[in-house]
């Protein structure tokens, strides 16, 4: 399962947005506390295909989110050991472009890029002391006998250290190989994908719609958006809550009124998983329709795994048609008189929206 845990100054609406995100409405709110709640990935694909198999089941992808109640003056150190923003493949930082006098904002006025900027510091700051302890630990292990291993990860952990203590968020550094796989156990937070929620005052909503560029201009975003791995929604959580609260013809009657396709509670979740570079494949029949979700350019035996670890152990070859010749054709019977079901081996590279049947030997 993905996973994605939220950041945000004191006011922003991050917790009112976790709430909403997950159907969460009692969730803890103490300084400290640890929420986790599921989003489902909306997929207009998995509803049509419902819709043709009339299955026993519907089951989406699914996103995991982490909220902390962290004391206001914490920073990002209050993170740091906390499983579900270590594990985290994600961050999503909640920014305040609302305007409110009623709640007041803990630095006096309204600023996101400020704030942007600040969140991105406490991350650095946060990262740079387990860079710091880390490479003691491995000057003390190298007095006691030489290692490559240790050795490359010093010169990495170095690495990072200078970039750290230059400002620079380690998801800039765009480390991959060897190198992204070391990293990884340090589970860094500046080094994780990041996505900006621009929480907007009510009246801009109607200004920008879904226009992100124009969004992020208004907003003094643009710049910090250039940089790698940080992607953005715009949404205002006050109407979010509204859209909430109404029957499915009401909401999209509502969201059209204001220019958009999607609420942004869906915008968050579907961006989010874009960001991670994850796809989906899909299994259909009777029992089930069910959308799994696998890194892009995951082989079509590691995907079975995702089913069952039997179904990769004894994977033979996968059936696959693309989504839209299913749709297009109206049953699978019909794609497999046209030619059009293809059977595939272990190292096919699934794509975005292949619907996957696995032949497997137990």
């Amino acid at each position: 399962m993905l996973r994605a845990a939220l950041i945000g100054l004191p006011s922003s609406g991050k917790t009112t947005l976790f709430q909403l995100m997950t159907s969460i409405r009692d969730a803890p709110r103490g300084k400290g506390d640890v929420n986790i709640g599921i989003s489902k990935v909306p997929d207009d694909r998995l509803d049509k295909l419902t819709a043709m198999y009339n299955p026993r089941k519907r089951v989406p992808a699914t996103v995991e989110f982490t909220d902390m109640i962290a004391p206001a003056r914490a920073g990002a150190q209050a993170l740091v050991d906390v499983a579900g923003y270590k594990n985290a493949d994600a961050l999503v930082h909640v920014i305040r472009a609302f305007r409110d006098a009623a709640v007041a904002h803990p630095a006096g006025s309204i600023d996101p890029a400020r704030d942007a900027q600040t969140m991105e510091d406490e991350l650095i700051l946060a990262d740079l002391g387990v860079a710091e302890r880390r490479l003691e630990r491995i000057e003390r292990d190298l007095k006691k006998g030489r290692s490559t291993e240790l050795e490359k990860e010093r010169d990495l952990v170095q690495r990072c250290r200078e970039a750290l203590e230059q400002g620079t968020p380690l998801r800039a550094l765009q480390l991959a190989g060897d190198d992204l796989k070391r990293l990884r156990g340090f589970q860094f937070l500046s080094a994780k994908p990041l996505l900006l929620v621009i929480n907007l005052d009510e009246a801009d909503v109607a200004d920008v719609g879904a226009d992100l560029a124009r969004a992020a201009d208004k907003t003094g975003l643009t710049a910090f958006l250039a940089h790698a791995s940080t992607r953005a929604v715009a949404l205002c959580a006050k109407i979010e809550l509204e859209i909430s609260q109404l029957e499915g013809a009401d909401a999209t009657a509502f969201l059209a009124d204001l220019g958009l396709a999607e609420s942004g509670l869906d915008r968050v979740i579907r961006t989010s998983y874009d960001l991670l570079g994850y796809v989906s494949f899909l299994t259909v029949g009777e029992d089930e329709c069910r959308a799994w979700s696998i890194a892009r350019g995951t082989q079509a035996q590691l995907a079975a795994g995702e089913i069952h670890t039997d179904i990769a152990r004894g994977f033979i070859r996968a059936e696959v048609v693309a989504y839209d010749t299913l749709i297009a054709r109206g049953t699978m019977a019909a794609c497999r008189e046209h030619g059009e079901v293809r059977l595939e081996g272990k190292e096919y590279i699934v794509q975005d929206g292949d619907i996957i049947n696995f032949r497997f030997a137990t």
